[in-house]
């Protein structure tokens, strides 16, 4: 799967009166997502998948370690000898569904002009499949490639490809990984557990003001380089990366910037807790305001006037027996020619000025029991500088919450299998062409499952 640029908050009027309709449509392509949940693992190490798994796709303390070792236990059955040869490192998601949709407020043509109204939309879906392949080539050498397959144009891309060389010098703190990659974050979305129009991204990694024309999403695979590392019990961990400003996108299309990520965290165990984590992150880079253009047209590659932007954020993870909650806080700024969309060249609107927010992200999950998953998440954003003095403090203000149940009937080494049922509403503070608030609602049911 091949996410775009931006999922929310990216129009070029001053009220993207249009929003909501625009984002049901986006999650048609977006709904893919890969779980990296990869059966011939378990088959090759002997292993349950609950030895990497709180609730598939989601990682547990050992299943982390095991993905930062470069999918290796550091035995003997390390090397790809030890796959069984009917059994490739290879596995499929796919995700039929049924899902119904409310976008409130939607300019809709009429007899009298455009008046706003609540637009429904349901019925039975399909999202796109992603065939995920990793392992190990050799010792210390491992590989990620992740090609997926659009449910709407049937269009192929590559979500993931990437080597990485783990164990440097003999050294759990220095591996090396090179291709197109996910960020190291606190909250992944390649194995996020909810799956709605609403509730299947984070705010945290996608939000933009209005207009702003910076591209730069945490949430989407980056083409670069990244060292990270990690103590022995993984408690201790650190991963840095310079990657190109495209957004993960082929062929150099902006220019010749580079960005730069840095995330560190620290586990510590607490009495009968168990296992805590607490860490920050933060990331900086270029983005071009414009192009050299050709027969009035942008020649791709040329970008000029670059404008800085930075997003920085810490975030704590807390167990408690069957319970965890993961809390997130990122301030984000984008420069005042990018919040604009204005070239450094040119200018500025009135009241023109740089823009900054804040975005809270709290989700937490309940293992019932092995066949049973709770979760819910709540996100907010607050702006805190509008891109334009003359818009209302709390426009675009973002609210979501999101509620979920998986039921596992079965997971094995051979197969992972899951019905969802998901309800996720949000609400954005005065963008409607009156100045009121839109709400959309997504409810979610299907079946989750992997091969």
């Amino acid at each position: 799967m091949h996410m775009p640029s931006r999922f929310c908050m990216r129009v070029k009027k001053p009220r993207p009166m249009h929003f909501l309709t625009g984002l049901v449509i986006l999650f048609v392509i977006l709904s893919t997502r890969p779980g990296y949940a990869i059966p011939a693992f378990a088959r090759k190490y002997g292993l349950p998948c609950s030895a990497c798994h709180e609730a598939w796709p989601k990682l547990n303390s050992f299943g982390q370690n095991f993905k930062d070792q470069g999918y290796q236990l550091n035995n003997d059955r390390d090397s790809p000898i030890w796959l069984n040869p009917s059994y490739w490192p290879v596995a499929m998601r796919i995700t039929p569904h049924w899902h119904y949709e409310t976008a409130g407020r939607q300019l809709v043509d009429s007899g009298d002009g455009q008046v706003e109204q609540t637009i429904k939309t349901s019925g039975f879906d399909l999202t796109g499949i992603d065939i995920l392949a990793a392992g190990t080539l050799a010792k210390n050498v491992s590989f990620l490639l992740v090609p997926s397959i659009d449910p709407g144009d049937g269009t192929t891309g590559f979500e993931s490809a990437n080597v990485r060389f783990d164990n440097i010098e003999g050294s759990p703190w220095l591996n090396f990984k090179f291709g197109k990659y996910e960020l190291d974050t606190p909250l992944t979305e390649k194995r996020i557990m909810t799956l709605s129009n609403n509730g299947g991204f984070y705010q945290l990694w996608h939000y933009a003001p209005s207009g702003d024309i910076n591209d730069f999403t945490v949430g989407e695979n980056q083409l670069g380089v990244e060292m990270m590392g990690h103590s022995l019990d993984d408690h201790t961990r650190y991963a840095a990366s310079l990657i190109s400003s495209t957004n993960g996108n082929l062929g150099l299309p902006g220019g010749r910037s580079y960005d730069g990520y840095l995330h560190v965290s620290q586990g510590f165990m607490l009495g009968k807790l168990g296992l805590q984590r607490v860490g920050a992150y933060g990331v900086t880079g270029l983005r071009p305001t414009y192009f050299l253009t050709q027969d009035g047209a942008p020649i791709p590659g040329t970008g000029r006037g670059n404008k800085s932007f930075y997003r920085v954020g810490a975030y704590g993870n807390l167990y408690v027996g069957k319970f965890d909650l993961t809390g997130v806080y990122q301030h984000a700024s984008d420069n005042i020619f990018l919040a604009n969309a204005t070239p450094a060249n040119g200018e500025l609107p009135e009241g023109a000025q740089g823009a900054t927010w804040n975005i809270g992200t709290f989700e937490g999950h309940y293992v019932y029991s092995p066949k049973h998953f709770i979760l819910g998440r709540y996100e907010l954003v607050r702006n805190s500088r509008q891109p334009l003095s003359s818009l209302p403090s709390d426009f675009g203000n973002v609210d979501v919450f999101t509620a979920g149940y998986r039921f596992y009937p079965f997971i094995n080494s051979r197969a992972g299998f899951a019905w969802h049922i998901e309800f996720s509403t949000l609400n954005l503070v005065k963008t409607a062409d009156s100045g009121a608030d839109q709400r959309s609602n997504s409810f979610f049911t299907g079946f989750d499952f992997a091969f």
